[in-house]
């Protein structure tokens, strides 16, 4: 069983009026708020009070998080920012209503968020509860942009956010919003729903690495597509859950080039390992981008926002109808202040729980930004080398090999990975993915019960969260799962320090602790432990 999450807020007192119910949820405990205003996958297990993904809605410390491509649990700093965040819109809300001062506070957020990554103010951000709502924001706007329903190609869909099957079509993506109305999962929303194309990323022929034809693929859709009249959204991928990247920026050079009208591209970067640079100039070629608070920030999930470009934003004067579904996805606080005319069309109705878990990430990226560049370049290029380097000495574990010649200038301290993959050996064969699955959830226990050993039992005490299991399809065998390590914005934070020495003994802390991870890793394959089901 579960709770959180799912439910807003004021959903009981949805017939009443007047702030002061609004300004009374304030006063829930900010636990409850965190895991508020999303849907199920915010919810808290009722014995262990983590989401799915092991993460609690409060600081645990004790826990080594590696799991950036995931979800981390929040931070002490980030915590204490929410905290006051909200006691601050308390006070305001005092003096105004509880909406007025809700609606100020998050463009000022969008300023922040602006002023973070570098953007003009002509760049537009539209907040939402996750990445997968965000993506429904795209397809919805994209629909303006191009004057017809278009077929959405999802480059990586092998490697994107489960709900991407769905939200790609205009669908459900669970069974319920994040407004907490309760819908059929997979169902088409009436004005929005339409097609879709998988383009995969993974190498059928080797099951470990990336496919050499992803820009043929790429083309070969979006050629089919246009041939039956239909107009395009491209989504993208920078970068997928393995740290990959697709197209090129030579086919997106061509798709812009041939079809300047016809093919709208939104760029997947919720996982947000991206430079500013690279950035700023998919936005200043027009394209929308997909952005999230979370993984490699380190916020608490899920906050998802899309960039929009000033050019695309005026496509919204002529939105004539709003899918009816459309309105369970979008408050009217989500929208920027100046998209006057689509902002009227919505209920005023503040996500608290949104609006916190994004409080939380600007405070981790502020700390992230606040680092100078070249020590955040040195400190990901060590820490890189570090976690290869052990990747390819443990008998236990062989790494998932990374495209080659995509990192150029605009990748900033990004030219070096920060996602590595590894799948499982026992005895030199792979290991199947129930046992993977097995050994992620007992990293994050205390196994001590289950190693012999003194020094053994140490190490399996140690409670650790590394990215979730990713399915590889194999040409000739079952499946396997790989378990990722990350590097993530906090763990450079963390590392900085204004004495090189102290700096250098920090990313060694880093590489120490990963060492401990692998090693335990090691210990629940050899013993065979009797890890959780």
């Amino acid at each position: 069983m579960s709770i959180g999450a799912s439910q807003p807020l004021d959903n009981e007192r949805a017939s009443e009026s007047g702030s002061r119910y609004r300004l009374r949820d304030l006063f829930t405990p900010l636990d409850t708020l965190l895991v508020s205003g999303g849907d199920g996958r915010l919810a808290l297990d009722l014995k262990e009070r983590v989401n799915a993904y092991g993460c609690t809605p409060s600081p645990e410390p004790e826990i080594w998080n590696f799991a950036s491509s995931t979800a981390s649990t929040i931070s002490q700093a980030a915590y204490d920012r929410a905290a006051l965040a909200r006691e601050e819109l308390v006070h305001k809300s005092l003096f105004d209503e509880v909406e007025i001062a809700f609606d100020r506070r998050c463009e000022d957020m969008r300023d922040e968020l602006r002023g973070h990554f570098q953007l003009p103010p002509r760049v537009d951000v539209v907040f939402s509860p996750s990445g997968t709502d965000s993506q429904l924001h795209a397809l919805f706007l994209a629909r303006a942009v191009l004057g017809a329903p278009p077929v959405t190609i999802v480059v990586g869909a092998d490697q994107t956010g489960s709900g991407t099957v769905n939200t790609a079509r205009g669908h459900h993506f669970s069974t319920m919003t994040a407004s907490g109305v309760a819908v059929r999962k997979d169902a088409a929303m009436a004005g929005l729903a339409g097609d879709s194309i998988a383009v995969p990323l993974l190498d059928a022929t080797s099951g470990h690495s990336m496919r050499a034809d992803a820009d043929a693929a790429v083309m070969r859709a979006i050629e089919r597509s246009l041939a039956q009249g239909r107009r395009v959204l491209l989504q993208i991928m920078d970068s997928s859950k393995l740290g990959w990247r697709a197209p090129s920026a030579l086919c997106l050079d061509e798709i812009t080039r041939r079809w300047p009208r016809k093919v709208q591209i939104v760029v997947d970067a919720c996982q947000a390992r991206l430079g500013r640079r690279r950035l700023r100039s998919y936005l200043d070629r027009g394209y929308m981008v997909l952005t999230s608070g979370s993984k490699f920030f380190g916020g608490p999930a899920f906050s998802g926002a899309l960039l929009v470009p000033k050019g695309l934003s005026r496509a919204l004067d002529r939105i004539e109808g709003i899918a009816p579904d459309f309105f369970d996805y979008a408050g009217r606080c989500d929208w920027p202040m100046n998209w006057t005319a689509l902002r009227s069309r919505f209920e005023r109705r503040p996500n608290f729980g949104q609006w916190l878990r994004w409080e939380a990430a600007l405070s981790e990226i502020g700390s992230y930004y606040a680092v100078p560049g070249a020590f955040r370049a040195a400190a990901m290029t060590e820490l890189a080398k570090g976690i290869e380097s052990r990747l390819t000495l443990s008998p236990w574990l062989r790494a998932v090999s990374a495209p080659l010649g995509t990192a150029d200038a605009d990748d900033e301290e990004f030219m070096q990975r920060s996602i590595f993959p590894f799948t499982l050996l026992r005895d030199g064969k792979p290991v199947p993915i129930v046992d993977t699955s097995a050994v992620y959830r007992a990293l994050a226990r205390d196994m001590s019960d289950d190693i012999s050993g003194s020094a053994d039992r140490q190490i399996a005490a140690q409670r650790c969260l590394i990215g979730q299991p990713v399915r590889l399809e194999r040409p000739n065998g079952a499946p396997q799962a790989a378990l990722r390590l990350c590097v993530g914005a906090r763990l450079i934070t963390e590392a900085w320090s204004t004495d090189g020495a102290q700096a250098q003994r920090n990313v060694q802390l880093i590489l120490d602790r990963i060492a401990h991870v692998l090693v335990k890793i090691e210990l629940l394959l050899d013993r065979n432990a009797a890890v959780p089901a």
